[in-house]
């Protein structure tokens, strides 16, 4: 009789799945592994909210479950998974604080619905990660595991961070702008942003109603559609491409990527085509600056609008908060509404070029370069804009790193094409996916 190989934090989220789900002893024995992982990773990268008692409360929720579901054949599709989530997630019986200094009482809500959809497929949660304060710009703790001198980029800072260092195997993030496709770039992760609410965002604290997303991070492509195919009801597995065609966006959006960055893409882009992948360039965006701005406009204008109810503890907040606040407060309804409408002529522009050329999405770089040194700013989000604006599905894929330091190929989608997206992403993950 073979002796069943242990549980490693790095393992691929289907392999980690079957082997929860069957073997006995499997999940105390992965939550004993991650314990000792997180003892010694934890203490550099600060990508949890501290917690106390965290391995007793897990502990108890893994007997509750094991308990509930004494027979494998009868556990449900993520079985003993542990997940960590971004700290604007509202999640039963822990507090949230957004990474501000607010009370956690003034800030409480019901748990998030993408939260407990997740624990319904059976996920432990593991705890909240890191996150800039309100998931805009003011930096938290977290570190990057690849180089704790570098950011690991934000806002859903702890969360990349989390999943690169093994401590936990998927997590749940926010976008606005780039939040998930840029720190898993950063972090040498996956990272995927589904179409404007496909996964609910109630129970999550609001940014910009319009732009916020509810993302994921894992390690890999497969562990993404496990996750994804929970946090939606009308989940429509997508069959394997053959030979995608897929468009390179040429313009000002593309002219912004640092030499280095770009010298990589073109690599990963001659690697796919030299496997049968078609890689065209299609001129798009040439008002790329209105539509940077509109959507800086709209953020600033909704966060202004929403953290109004909170106008007591303003002092408290971030200044990079209250500048974003301070100027939202001051644009009028017929700039708000102009944002809107350039909101939604993008993704018209992006979707129309899409069916023009034929295009099954689109490929660029998921960040303008590697995660930046120091930790007083998360990094450029800029690559990530224009899809978060226009709502469409983008995927982050780590391809390769310079100086140590990951770099990411991003994929981006049609507007629901969200599953055919992701078989887009196994592929190019097998094809160019950067090895562990």
């Amino acid at each position: 009789m073979s002796i069943p190989r242990t549980l490693r934090p790095m393992d691929a989220i289907p392999d980690l799945l079957t082997r929860l789900r069957q073997e006995p002893g499997a999940l105390h024995d992965y939550l004993r592994v991650l314990e000792q992982r997180f003892s010694e990773w934890e203490p550099v990268i600060f990508s949890f909210v501290p917690e106390a008692r965290r391995w007793e409360r897990v502990r108890n929720e893994a007997e509750a479950l094991l308990a509930r579901f004494p027979e494998p054949a009868a556990r449900p599709p993520l079985f003993g998974l542990p997940v960590g989530v971004k700290d604007i997630f509202h999640v039963d019986g822990l507090p949230t604080r957004a990474g501000s200094r607010l009370p956690a009482e003034v800030l409480a809500g019901p748990e998030a619905a993408a939260v407990t959809r997740l624990k319904a497929a059976g996920a432990l949660i593991l705890g909240k990660t890191i996150t800039t304060e309100f998931a805009w710009f003011g930096p938290g703790p977290a570190r990057n595991p690849l180089n704790p001198f570098h950011t690991p980029g934000g806002s859903s800072s702890g969360s990349a961070a989390a999943v690169a260092a093994g401590l936990v195997p998927l997590a749940l993030g926010s976008q606005t702008i780039g939040s998930v496709n840029r720190p898993a770039a950063f972090c040498g992760v996956v990272g995927f942003k589904p179409t404007y609410n496909r996964i609910s965002k109630a129970g999550v604290i609001e940014l910009a109603t319009s732009h916020d997303h509810v993302g994921l991070f894992t390690r890999d492509v497969a562990g993404v559609v496990e996750a994804a195919a929970q946090l939606w009801e009308d989940w429509r597995p997508a069959a394997d491409p053959d030979r995608p065609f897929l468009g390179i966006p040429q313009g000002p959006y593309l002219s912004q990527v640092e030499p280095t960055a770009l010298a990589h893409f073109g690599e990963v882009c001659a690697r796919l085509q030299a496997a049968g992948v078609r890689i065209v360039p299609v001129p798009a965006m040439p008002h790329f600056e209105e539509i940077r701005r509109a959507h800086y406009l709209l953020n600033a204008a909704e966060a202004a609008a929403y953290h109004a109810r909170f106008a007591d503890f303003h002092h408290l907040y971030h200044p990079k908060t209250r500048e974003l606040i301070a100027e939202g407060a001051g644009y009028t309804a017929d700039e708000i509404e102009t944002a809107r409408q350039v909101k939604a002529q993008t993704c018209t522009h992006l979707t129309d070029l899409l069916d023009e050329h034929g295009l099954a999405g689109w490929i660029t770089p998921s960040a303008v370069g590697t995660a930046p040194e120091g930790h007083a700013s998360t990094g450029n989000p800029i690559m990530q804009l224009p899809f978060t604006n226009a709502g469409l599905p983008t995927l982050t894929i780590p391809t390769g790193s310079h100086n140590g330091l990951p770099l990411a190929t991003q994929l981006a989608g049609r507007w629901l094409g969200d599953e055919a997206l992701l078989a887009l992403g196994r592929l190019v993950d097998l094809l160019v996916g950067a090895a562990e």
